[in-house]
């Protein structure tokens, strides 16, 4: 009788678990902005925040491993970096993109997925320098952009962060 049962129980779970559809999203990777916020390092002065955003992907290919040198993902290619983060500052109003001279804000997100393909969801949590040391005023108002690409070369939607007042080293 409870051999039975068992065999029963295990055959309705199976039938369940058949039935259940695996969550799907476009192979284009898709982000959204969660939120950035200051990192307090205790000296009164804005040196970090970690920027935070869902991402989701139907094939599961975002993030590269520390073999994924070679083209496209080369330290000479554009794609060496899989995160691109691209810093403005508010000046006389309007927003800025600003570069700085042998500075990247651009990250290479490790591989989020062993399982290719699947679909993939989370948050990243990204650290990034906020403070540009140029001389000035004693605050700045800053934002970022950011968008992802997957190891296919697909790129997400950009993203762009809230305004963050940043306390500045003079």
């Amino acid at each position: 009788m409870f051999r039975g049962s068992l065999f029963f129980v295990t055959l309705c779970l199976l039938f369940l678990a058949g039935c259940k559809k695996p969550e799907k999203f476009s192979v284009v990777p898709e982000i959204q902005f969660l939120s950035l916020v200051k990192i307090d390092n205790g000296t009164g002065i804005d040196d970090k925040a970690t920027l935070t955003f869902h991402f989701q992907d139907g094939d599961g290919d975002i993030g590269l491993g520390v073999s994924d040198i070679v083209s496209p993902y080369d330290t000479l290619s554009e794609f060496y970096y899989n995160c691109f983060i691209d810093y403005y500052k508010k000046v006389n109003g309007e927003f800025q993109k600003i570069e700085f001279e042998g500075v990247t804000f651009n990250q290479r997100i490790p591989r989020l997925s062993n399982d290719v393909p699947e679909s993939i969801e989370g948050e990243l949590y990204i650290d990034l320098n906020i403070n540009d040391y140029s001389p000035g005023c004693q605050f700045d108002t800053i934002m970022f952009k950011c968008h992802i690409v997957d190891r296919a070369l697909n790129e997400s939607n950009e993203i762009s962060t809230t305004p963050l007042v940043v306390k500045k080293r003079l």
